[in-house]
């Protein structure tokens, strides 16, 4: 797939100011979004690898109970290179959604380089949420509607993030760091970390808070300036249709959405120098996406994380941060058609800035 990444800005042209996507334009990418009520974090695609059995499942106690990673070891036997591979907004209780539909463990473990994927985390951004979620003060599991589904049927059923408060943020720079530094002897310093969809803000957001965790983080297809007007409540929508989740529940305050938005932390990640990858597409199909209404929703979709990619882009400008990458493919939706082949794109650049 043609590229017109370089380090900092596209080749032969200067960052275009802020301007270059209006409020208007933005309104417009939404306007194609929300009728299909479905999320700026999904999955999409349909399942190619499934379970691969170089993994093995990494169970770790947490605030949430046990909770399984996949760990996928380096074909030369180190220990130092360490990735941590994040989950969409509809992500799995089985296996990490980069398992179910690509085979790029195998091509990191050949790049020498050892692979986590934390499982589970549905809608959560990967964020400390404040409570569980619920609706109307009920009890997870309690009320009509607890049903098996999608969508709104699951606002008032149990669950994760429900029955427990989700603590993503703690489980991945404390619990999950610790245990595979103690029980792996896995580098717990200079790791990576790669976000697609909702956990691209999520991969910076652990950055930029865990500096002495992560020296690389990549954003793919997410919303990395999520400061735009009508941001929470296309949010909030997704995540009532992916699972039902209440957004009050992950931020009820202006200073905890500050702290899941990369738009308000990049000064952070300048001043930690973080390595950074951050990539959209076009919205345009290729040619392996079909003729559906999968394929039209997720042009809608990437049209939004194009939107809020190129903002953050022009912040990042007006910032000065240097130590990045913005790549935007010229063909791409938002499934994992689009996102395979950015993270083999980027894998040299990742694997020279971590360890």
């Amino acid at each position: 797939m043609p590229s017109a990444a370089t380090t900092g800005w596209i080749r032969g042209a200067r960052p275009r100011p802020r301007a270059w996507l209006t409020r208007a334009t933005f309104g417009l990418a939404m306007a194609v979004l929300l009728p299909f009520g479905v999320s700026v974090a999904g999955s999409g695609g349909t399942a190619q690898a499934a379970l691969n059995p170089a993994g093995f499942d990494f169970y770790v106690d947490s605030a949430m109970g046990p909770i399984k990673s996949r760990v996928f070891r380096a074909v030369d036997g180190n220990t130092n290179r360490v990735v941590y591979l994040l989950d969409g907004m509809r992500a799995r209780e089985d296996l990490n959604g980069w398992e179910i539909e690509t085979n790029v463990a195998q091509a990191l473990m050949d790049a020498n380089i050892n692979v986590v994927m934390p499982v589970g985390g549905a809608s959560s951004f990967y964020a400390d949420w404040n409570q569980p979620s619920t609706f109307l003060g009920m009890k997870a599991g309690t009320a009509p509607g607890d049903v098996t589904g999608s969508g709104a049927t699951q606002a008032f059923s149990g669950g994760p993030g429900k029955s427990y408060t989700y603590k993503w943020e703690t489980f991945i720079t404390t619990d999950l760091r610790n245990a595979l530094r103690d029980r792996l002897n896995f580098n717990p310093n200079r790791n990576g970390v790669i976000g697609v969809s909702m956990s691209g803000s999520a991969a910076l957001m652990l950055a930029a808070f865990h500096p002495d965790q992560f020296s690389y983080a990549s954003s793919n297809s997410g919303v990395p300036d999520m400061s735009t007007p009508g941001m929470k409540p296309a949010i909030r929508a997704a995540m009532l249709e992916c699972g039902g989740y209440n957004v009050d529940a992950m931020a009820s305050t202006e200073a905890k959405w500050q702290h899941l938005d990369p738009h308000v932390f990049a000064t952070r990640l300048k001043a930690n120098n973080t390595r950074l990858w951050i990539s959209a597409a076009s919205a345009i199909p290729g040619g392996g996406d079909i003729a559906a209404v999968a394929t039209e929703e997720g042009m809608g979709i990437e049209a939004v994380a194009l939107a809020s990619t190129r903002m953050f882009q022009a912040r990042a400008a007006v910032l000065g941060i240097g130590n990045a990458v913005f790549d935007f493919a010229p063909i791409g939706i938002h499934n994992w058609h689009t996102w395979e082949p950015e993270l083999m794109k980027q894998l040299p650049d990742l694997s020279s800035h971590i360890g």
